[in-house]
């Protein structure tokens, strides 16, 4: 095991599009861990090392997150770098997000042409709400248009950042040619094939000025934050690297700087500097408080040591279904596993033996005996769900899992062929256990099997991995947005459920009233119970609730999930004899549906967040054709011959919007879409959706 200061888990998270693949690939190849350079959309047909699976090959993006362990020296000292690299696209959100739940640092990819775009305001988002100190690697300085200052402006602008340049590049676009490292003063330069042979020289006489110009500013940054650099600033000393160093580190580990790097992954420059980065600034596993909740003690927060003599906690973050069974990812937060150890799931209470134990190297896979604190690993043969924690059984804690996503999208699927069934249920049962935002039910009255995700590609990914891991292949309907129901205001009720039989009957009242939850609410549903003197006994109390709970699952608009909505018990009446909590359950349904129809319901549709770009000759046709869509149009910006073009759109026009968009911009146009709030339907379209309904539910009863 390596030394714990010397250990350093970082997730490589950016735009789709930005080079974060490709900058993997250049940091397996220089830390040795593989001797060729395979490109994402290579002409060798290999495909890049931590794009695994044939679709990612094909289509030339990430899907899944892929893990892999490393080591890189610097200054005489070897660091283990565990590395995750996570999808760009916004379908596969949920990938980013387990990634960084498990991660103590990252690396904000950024290209040095678009700067900061939609997805990196969403992965920026979600490092901070794991507290994720970041790196940024200012990517593809080769590239026409790339300005690594107009990049860090809006870092600061758009993601409020603190950016800190720690070098700047000799030449850009395609005369680009080494980058002035400014802790040290001295040029770096990239030989060799692939980049691997450094050559560290003065800096040229004629870049001497901005590199001083821009050393002070990098001085005057930190001097705000210590005072023994502030003073060797103010008396116009030079301050050193070795003195920089520790400062430009605490800051980043405090989430108050963001050091920034330049380079060029595909042309192999940059990447090394970056690596020293890594080793520099970001956490090892022991700087990073983890916290986890104490079972026995009413889940009071306790404060997890990275030590590996202390008692074994481990949280399943990601499940694959591999060759060999399932592979749990495990990042282990205190003491040691090791193969063959008895390992308790506090979720489910079960004992579990670790028949194995691998370290991964994106698909492949590398035996060990035992994992410590700070590890990331993977288990066979180990069964539960993602978000498990796992002890030596001295501990009943738990860890907190990731923030998951509600799906927007629906999707009715069936086998083709009847033989198909039996793979179709193996295939939607091991997708559904992996990733939390794929969803699965059968809708009850039309009798179809119902996925649900994060949005088009990531539905289609799903079923083209049916059809090809499973043999299957499926008819699918048409896409279904994924609409629900809420009340606008306050509506009483009071309900008495009476039936009478032979012997016993049924018997309960149920009083109070429904209203709408304050907007930031974060539960879809409140019970609220106001029950004073016993009219309604304890015991028929959670019958209530239950009921409430039964009904919010269907709204009488159009039959989607009601949300927003809390139910306030304050009266009611029980009989001694015929009264059960059954009978109040159904008197709560009852109660809520009657109350539901004079509370002003509506119905409320995903609004995404859309971002378009494309070239400024087609501008006016582009905004055409979001505003024909409902979309409501934020903001233009101008960018290096293109147009972007901010808007709001209902998810429920966006469908056919990708061939809509190349055939008007001679495919040059590109977009992104990603969930941004749920918002109400237009009255017009609300009609039309509710009549089309009950057409369908007149229809079904027939």
């Amino acid at each position: 095991m390596a030394d714990i200061k010397k250990v350093r888990n970082i997730g490589i998270s950016a735009h789709i599009d930005s080079g974060k693949t490709t900058l993997s690939e250049r940091i397996l190849f220089y830390t040795g861990k593989i001797h060729a350079i395979h490109e994402v959309r290579g002409k060798d047909g290999v495909g890049a090392t931590m794009d695994s699976m044939d679709l990612e090959r094909e289509k030339g993006i990430t899907i899944q997150s892929a893990a892999t362990c490393c080591s890189w020296n610097f200054e005489a000292d070897e660091y283990q770098i565990n590395l995750i690299d996570t999808p760009g696209h916004v379908d596969f959100t949920v990938e980013v997000e387990r990634s960084l739940r498990v991660l103590d640092g990252a690396v904000l990819v950024l290209c040095g042409v678009a700067g900061v775009q939609s997805q990196s305001i969403t992965v920026d988002r979600q490092m901070r709400r794991y507290n994720v100190p970041r790196l940024a690697f200012v990517n593809k300085i080769d590239r026409s248009g790339a300005n690594p200052d107009r990049v860090a402006a809006q870092l600061r602008e758009k993601l409020q950042h603190n950016p800190v340049i720690m070098n700047f590049p000799i030449g850009t676009e395609d005369r680009f040619r080494g980058i002035v490292d400014l802790l040290r003063m001295k040029a770096v330069y990239f030989d060799g094939a692939s980049g691997e042979n450094i050559r560290i020289e003065d800096v040229p006489a004629e870049l001497m000025d901005e590199a001083l110009d821009r050393r002070h500013k990098l001085v005057e940054s930190i001097a705000d934050y210590d005072d023994a650099v502030a003073e060797k600033f103010l008396m116009e000393e030079y301050v050193t690297a070795d003195e920089l160093i520790p400062v430009i580190r605490r800051e980043t580990l405090a989430l108050k700087i963001t050091p920034l790097y330049v380079g060029s992954a595909k042309i192999n420059k940059g990447v090394q500097l970056l690596l020293d980065g890594v080793a520099m600034f970001l956490p090892s596993p022991d700087e990073v408080p983890n916290e986890a909740l104490d079972q026995d003690r009413n889940e009071d927060k306790v404060l997890l040591a990275s030590d590996a003599t202390k008692p074994f906690v481990g949280l399943a973050f990601k499940l694959e279904d591999g060759r060999f069974g399932q592979l749990t990812y495990m990042r282990v937060y205190q003491g040691t596993v090791k193969k063959g150890d008895v390992i308790i799931n506090t979720v489910n209470g079960k004992k579990v033996k670790v028949p194995r134990l691998v370290r991964m190297h994106a698909s492949q896979m590398h035996d060990i005996e035992s994992a410590s604190a700070g590890d990331i690993v993977a288990l066979f043969g180990v069964d539960c769900a993602t978000g498990d924690t796992f002890t030596d059984g001295t501990v009943n804690i738990t860890l907190t899992s990731m923030f998951v996503p509600n799906p927007v999208i629906e999707l009715a699927v069936m086998p083709k062929e009847k033989t198909g069934q039996v793979n179709f249920s193996k295939a939607l049962n091991r997708f559904t256990k992996e990733d939390p935002t794929f969803q699965v039910y059968r809708d009850e009255e039309s009798g179809e099997t119902i996925i649900k995700g994060m949005g088009e590609l990531h539905l289609e990914i799903y079923i083209e991995r049916i059809k090809r891991e499973y043999n299957c292949e499926v008819v699918v309907g048409k896409p279904k947005v994924a609409f629900r129901e809420t009340i606008m205001q306050r509506s009483d009720f009071v309900y008495t459920h009476k039936k009478q039989t032979g012997g016993s009957g049924q018997f309960a009242r149920v009083g109070g009233f429904i209203e709408p939850l304050p907007s930031d609410a974060v539960e879809n549903y409140e019970f609220v119970d106001e029950i004073v003197g016993g009219v309604i006994p304890r015991e028929y109390i959670p019958g209530c609730d239950k009921g409430f709970q039964e009904a919010v699952k269907e709204g009488s608009l159009i039959g989607q999930p009601v949300v927003g909505v809390r139910a306030t018990l304050n009266d009611g009446q029980y009989h001694p004899v015929d009264s059960s909590e059954l009978a109040f359950k159904i008197a709560s349904i009852a109660a809520f549906r009657e109350a539901y129809e004079k509370a002003r319901p509506i119905i409320l549709e995903p609004i995404m967040k859309l971002e378009v770009s494309a070239p400024e000759e087609f501008q006016g046709v582009t905004i055409g054709q979001v505003n024909q869509r409902r979309g409501l149009i934020l903001g233009t910006s101008p960018d290096a011959g293109y147009v972007v073009i901010e808007a709001e759109v209902p998810l429920s026009e966006m469908f056919g919007y990708s061939t809509d968009l190349r055939s008007v911009t001679q495919g040059k146009g590109e977009f992104t879409m990603e969930f941004l709030r749920y918002a109400p339907v237009p009255k017009g379209v609300q009609d039309e959706m509710v009549k089309q309904y009950q057409l369908k539910r007149a229809e079904g009863r027939k």
